[in-house]
């Protein structure tokens, strides 16, 4: 069964212990961090100190993000740390179809390398400046021609904003056209929801718990998360509630029901259902068996 992507929770990739608990705190991935959080002068000692941690103990699965494509770090990263233990590449600052192919072609050579399967490490890139997103529908379309290795896309506003000159504020109105296309352009290309961006603004639980409802109500099905308290409102928010779920099954069945008897719209509580909304219902079901399955 496919896991859940609701919290993937960010830790410094050249800081043992943090590192560490990251991959036991709860989030349905970690990503060790080889980029922004890691001083220049630190880079290439951290590829040392996450390929440690993937041998570690962990209850999650385990991504490292590398340095960008067009940085002199990018190539060594990903030879230092491709390897059996790895479920994931988070690729940051994504901006050209030719780059993806170009990851692609770099990982399934190391992979072949150390005969791992073929396919088997992801990719998961940051759309995080004006040209990514400017590209968003080619990369979409680049990403999901590539058998699998990319799933899903990633939004990332603090570089985007910081690309754009755009204010990042605690309602983040600002960045509404920016999730929509991501969600958009995704489905579009057969991918994933995408995952929603990191929140900043530690201090801010009530801003932040908004922030994971938008991201829920635009079509995001995970948030990234850079502090261990953001893990179980984020989880919270992109799962079903226990009454989301007993709705669910009370429409799936008397749909069923009605199906069997040669009707395709009917109503449930007072509510309008017909084929969209039993598939609506279809889907948070089978959420929430991937999330239960995932807590055993």
């Amino acid at each position: 069964m496919i896991a859940p992507n609701r919290t993937f929770l960010f830790a410094p990739g050249d800081h043992a212990r943090r590192a560490e608990k990251a991959l036991t705190l709860g989030a349905d991935a970690a990503i060790l961090d080889l980029e922004d959080a890691v001083a220049i002068a630190k880079k290439v000692g951290a590829r040392d100190h996450v390929r440690a941690m993937l041998e570690r103990p962990r209850t999650c699965r385990a991504f490292i993000r590398v340095n960008a494509f067009d940085t002199e770090f990018c190539f060594g990263d990903m030879n230092a740390v491709i390897g059996p233990r790895l479920d994931g590449i988070v690729l940051p600052k994504l901006e050209s179809a030719a780059q993806l192919v170009a990851v692609d072609w770099m990982i399934s050579a190391l992979e072949r390398a150390q005969g791992l399967a073929p396919g088997g490490i992801e990719v998961m890139p940051i759309i995080e400046t004006a040209r990514g997103m400017a590209e968003l529908r080619d990369l979409a379309a680049c990403a999901a021609s590539l058998g699998g290795r990319v799933r899903r896309l990633a939004f990332g506003a603090g570089d985007y904003t910081l690309d754009l000159g755009i204010s990042w504020g605690l309602a983040e109105t600002e960045l509404e056209p920016a999730r929509a296309q991501m969600v958009l352009h995704s489905r579009a290309a057969g991918l994933e929801a995408p995952i929603d961006t990191v929140w900043i603004e530690l201090r801010e639980a009530e801003a932040f718990a908004n922030s994971c409802a938008r991201g829920v109500a635009l079509g995001f099905q995970g948030k990234l998360c850079i502090h261990p308290d953001q893990v179980p409102v984020a989880n919270a928010a992109h799962s079903p509630t226990e009454a989301e779920v007993e709705r669910a099954k009370t429409i799936a069945a008397a749909f069923k029901e009605a199906e069997a008897a040669g009707l395709a719209s009917i109503q449930v509580d007072g509510r309008f259902v017909d084929y969209p909304i039993v598939e609506r219902a279809l889907r948070l079901l089978a959420l929430a068996e991937r999330i239960a399955a995932a807590q055993k």
